[in-house]
């Protein structure tokens, strides 16, 4: 079995070296990749990998699920950042993750992707996989943008706004939710638009239904594409549309804690049902 450790910048060099040592002790071949490093790198040795292990923060983690969702490669990660709400240890319980993880002892978690595509003048010119969201934001000086909303060739709306996201289930707890937006359960195949800054107050989120496609055509810009909060956008121009639907694949997330902990998470990391004033 091969398992590809998949480390953030901040991550320990001991760290790494203590998942080489817990994946070899089970007779597996464990192999080494760079989030930020090249990627053609990174999916050439990727196949024949059965687990991607993420040592990092909630980025890492979206970066490895991006490179396991398509190739059906279960993901673990190990939570060596500050918030990791999507990983599933801590650095403290690597060793005992693991064996847990080769002895079967874990259900896997499957998760909604997203799948983005740019089209301009009929043409796609981009498309992209991510676990969280799809953003279109105003670029620049631009102005706030126009864009039409197309839901499965039904003519929506037209809206004005900074931007607008198409998000999954696992991106209503981040852009999403800082942007307004409802949280669903993990595993929900629904998609939520979040407009960002709308003009017109009755402008709300609207959560589609799985199997539904929503385009974003933007009407005025210019404006950038941005998938999972990525360090480069892409330029979107007006005309360009953006077509988001769901991956046919889903995430594989190998976790050892009941489906209901998803609810003490919130709790625990994002601090949802702790009331301000403390109770007498």
């Amino acid at each position: 079995m091969k398992v590809c450790i998949l480390h953030g910048p901040g991550a320990e060099k001991s760290v790494v070296q203590r998942t080489f040592k817990a994946v070899e002790a089970h007779k597996s071949e464990p192999w080494e990749a760079d989030r930020d490093g090249p990627l053609d790198a990174i999916t050439r040795r990727l196949k024949g990998t059965t687990l991607i292990v993420t040592l990092g923060g909630d980025g890492t983690f979206l970066a490895g699920g991006r490179l396991g969702a398509p190739r059906g490669i279960a993901v673990l990660g190990v939570n060596l950042g500050r918030l990791g709400f999507l990983t599933e240890i801590d650095s403290d319980g690597l060793e005992t993750g693991l064996d847990r993880f080769f002895k079967g002892d874990y259900r896997v978690e499957e998760r909604n992707v997203l799948q983005a595509t740019l089209t301009r003048e009929g043409k796609s010119i981009a498309r992209s996989i991510g676990l969280n969201e799809a953003v279109i934001n105003r670029s620049g000086d631009a102005r706030m943008l126009r864009v039409e909303i197309d839901v499965g060739g039904q003519a929506v709306g037209v809206i004005d706004a900074d931007g607008a996201m198409v998000a999954t289930a696992t991106g209503s707890t981040a852009y999403a939710l800082a942007s307004g937006g409802p949280i669903l359960e993990p595993t929900l195949r629904d998609l939520v638009l979040v407009p960002l800054n709308p003009f017109a107050l009755t402008v709300r989120p609207i959560v589609f239904p799985p199997g539904q496609d929503i385009s974003l055509e933007v009407l005025r810009g210019p404006a950038d594409l941005r998938i999972d909060g990525g360090r480069r956008g892409r330029a979107v121009q007006p005309g360009d549309i953006l077509r988001c639907g769901s991956h046919p694949r889903r995430l594989k997330v190998v976790r050892f804690s009941p489906p209901e902990s998803f609810y003490q998470r919130l709790g625990e990391k994002l601090g949802w049902g702790r009331p301000l004033v403390p109770l007498k």
